[in-house]
């Protein structure tokens, strides 16, 4: 959505994931690199999941995949994670889901909704997963879900209570005009490169733009004309 200005994440390709992939990875030393598998490439016959995990893994370098977890998608985990692709979950507000849901809406507002996410956490842990993302939930179940299961738990608006924490870069920058509740801004790259780009359009307008340190001359002094 970020890189191709899409209005969400159910177009991404398979050829898109590991494209984007490969560049992290060349610039990747330490970093654990986790590839999101894409909407279709999973939700269908577990095999066919990990013909996909796998061409992903070895055709972008990178350590583990990440599927969004629902009501089959651990025994897809189990399945993976048998035949040796690491996985993390996702519980949750799931992108992929937004057909489903109709928007981007918060999770867990209801007695109901809850039960179901924590079930869902607790499967996707018992199936295997090494760590779950959990996004846009009340802080109530973001807790619960954390105390639920042993493995990490990552948040993304889902307070405090989760282990650890992600944003996206774009919007933690400052290089929307949007800004979704659960981000902080810690800078304002938008501004900064709209400030950047008028200023060097006012420069080539007045035609100090290059200007004798940007310009290439001849080391010897061209001749004159006869």
């Amino acid at each position: 959505m970020v890189v191709h200005g899409l209005p969400n994440t159910v177009g991404v390709t398979m050829d898109m994931m590991i494209l984007h992939g490969q560049a992290v990875m060349r610039g990747s030393r330490r970093a654990m690199v986790v590839v999101d598998m894409p909407f279709g490439s999973y939700e269908g016959a577990k095999e066919v999941a990990y013909d996909n995990a796998a061409r992903i893994l070895k055709e972008s370098g990178c350590q583990a995949v990440k599927l969004e977890s629902g009501p089959t998608v651990p025994e897809t985990i189990a399945y993976l994670v048998r035949r040796g692709v690491p996985v993390m979950g996702h519980v949750g507000l799931r992108p992929q889901a937004v057909n489903v849901d109709g928007a981007f809406k918060a999770k867990g507002r209801t007695e109901e909704e809850r039960a179901r996410i924590v079930a869902e956490a607790e499967a996707t842990a018992d199936a295997g997963a090494f760590c779950i993302v959990v996004e846009g939930v009340a802080e109530r179940l973001a807790r619960e879900i954390t105390e639920a299961v042993a493995v990490p738990t990552i948040g993304i608006g889902a307070s405090a209570g989760c282990d650890g924490q992600i944003l996206v870069t774009d919007d933690m920058l400052g290089l929307f005009d949007w800004t979704p509740k659960f981000v902080r801004r810690y800078a304002d790259l938008k501004g900064e490169i709209s400030r950047a780009v008028a200023a060097y359009a006012e420069d080539v307008r007045a035609r100090t733009f290059p200007g004798a340190a940007e310009t290439y001359f001849s080391k010897q002094r061209d001749p004159l004309p006869d």
